[in-house]
């Protein structure tokens, strides 16, 4: 499972350093092979192959009327592998597609990752944090 949030810079060539507390957990699960791809939210996710590979499942499957989604999230997914020194590049095209800059947030979220634009992000979780919570956290205890 995979949390926390990280504060990371993309290099010149748009490579990502992952942290090291989550490379040798991609390395025994995934041999260091991901997939990136589109998130409807704005950002991208990144998968340990198996974990692509139940979610991608999961995307083929749904019906026509999803067809749009499925090319936005099958259509834009790339394999990558972690290089010798922890970093994955993120092609130009996703980067574009998600306006992500130089400055990012990588956010752990259990069976993958989600690459955020450092600003975008920031501004997202302000407008979340000034409204309401959702009614499913009504009855949560913290």
């Amino acid at each position: 499972m995979f949390q926390g949030a990280s504060s990371l810079s993309l290099d010149a060539k748009g490579r990502l350093s992952m942290p090291t507390r989550h490379r040798e957990v991609l390395g025994a699960t995934a041999a260091g092979q991901l997939t990136i791809t589109r998130h409807p939210h704005g950002c991208l996710m990144i998968f340990p192959r198996p974990e692509w590979e139940k979610f991608r499942e999961r995307i083929a499957a749904l019906p026509m009327g999803a067809q749009w989604w499925k090319r936005i999230l099958l259509g834009n997914a790339m394999d990558v592998e972690l290089d010798s020194t922890g970093r994955v590049l993120v092609s130009p095209e996703l980067r574009a597609a998600t306006g992500i800059g130089k400055e990012t947030m990588l956010l752990g979220m259990g069976n993958h990752f989600e690459l955020w634009d450092k600003a975008t992000y920031e501004a997202k979780e302000a407008e979340a944090m000034a409204g309401e919570m959702p009614d499913v956290f009504r009855e949560f205890s913290f």
